[in-house]
């Protein structure tokens, strides 16, 4: 799909050598940067989802673990 879009002389210029530097197409360029940004962005709403999920959930261990792991420890003194 062709589109136009208006970026900063700058950005331009930087993507320009970028592309020749690598050997790509500006096509090429542009569309391998602008997947790896949506899929960043796509990884970001699946972490917020499991924020969400496990923020609800006991992040305590239960009681016989607690036990259990208190008995493991060495009885020093500090």
């Amino acid at each position: 799909m062709k589109i136009a879009l208006s970026i900063p002389d700058e950005l331009f210029d930087s993507a320009e050598t970028l592309g020749k530097r690598l050997g790509v197409s500006r096509s090429r360029l542009y569309a391998t940067a602008l997947a790896d940004y949506v899929a960043k962005h796509q990884s970001r709403k699946v972490t917020a989802r499991l924020d969400a999920v496990y923020a609800t959930a006991e992040s305590r261990p239960d009681r016989p673990l607690r036990r259990a792991q208190a008995r493991s420890l060495p009885r020093d003194s500090w």
